[in-house]
């Protein structure tokens, strides 16, 4: 398969995580320069440069903090000067709301965070894309807002709101080349999926029991589909949610 990525430029968001970092590898290893987005784990994003240059890619680790929009463009501005202007934006960056039900408290920080801050950083990346006749969005969802859980009230809502704004660029910037589209990870085998305290192993090994295909979701997992989307592969997919919860949701 032919990605045509070879001399593209990605921006991967939360590229420190673990979801994001699988981003960041696959898109490399497919001839991508990557521009790996951090905002608090500095030391977790250059270890995603360390592997990617060793690996003989290119890759910028660069501090984003989506709760200041105002510093979105700048940080684009960097970016361009120093690997060319982004034409894959994988919008997966996350604030993490308290998990109690019935809290509310976080909605405007989550908001502000997940979904003006993201919304910021695609109005800053379309430009250059636009001139460029090309581009490829993909925001990182949850299947959470398909299936709610009880609690992650303020998540839940930041999550949604993006869906539907991915899907209006995607209606209007497709015109331009570009093409816009969500990836909505079930629950996903991450260190947080095996240490928080409403999760953990046998939170883990339920699922998989659940899950038609025997297991639940991997980084690779969602990192691949991403990819696929992100590339020119991806000739005509937009405006469109991917499930990448092994089936389980045809299923609860």
């Amino acid at each position: 398969m032919e990605t045509g990525l070879s001399d593209r430029v990605a921006l991967v968001t939360g590229a420190s995580g673990a979801i994001g970092r699988a981003a960041a590898a696959h898109l490399a290893a497919e001839g991508a320069a990557v521009a790996v987005a951090w905002h608090t784990n500095q030391d977790g994003a250059r270890e995603v440069v360390d592997a990617i240059t060793r690996a003989g890619g290119r890759a910028l680790a660069v501090h984003l903090d989506q709760a200041d929009p105002a510093t979105v463009p700048g940080v684009l501005d960097e970016i361009t000067g120093r690997l060319g202007a982004v034409a894959v934006l994988v919008a997966n960056a996350v604030q993490w709301p308290s998990f109690d039900a019935g809290e509310i408290s976080g909605l405007t920080t989550s908001l502000t965070v997940n979904t003006v801050g993201t919304a910021a950083l695609i109005d800053a990346a379309l430009p250059a894309m636009r001139d460029a006749g090309w581009g490829r969005v993909v925001v990182v969802s949850t299947d959470i807002v398909e299936q709610p859980m009880a609690g992650p009230l303020a998540y839940a809502t930041a999550k949604g709101a993006l869906e539907t704004a991915a899907r209006v660029l995607a209606v209007r910037e497709a015109r331009h080349g570009i093409l816009t589209n969500v990836v909505r990870p079930g629950f996903t085998l991450t260190d947080r999926a095996l240490t928080a305290p409403f999760l953990g192993p046998e939170a883990v090994a339920s699922e998989s029991r659940r899950t038609p295909t025997g297991r639940i979701c991997t980084p690779d997992d969602v990192a691949s589909a991403i990819t696929y989307l992100a590339s020119a592969a991806n000739g005509h997919v937009n405006g469109q949610t991917v499930s990448l919860a092994g089936g389980r949701e045809l299923v609860r």
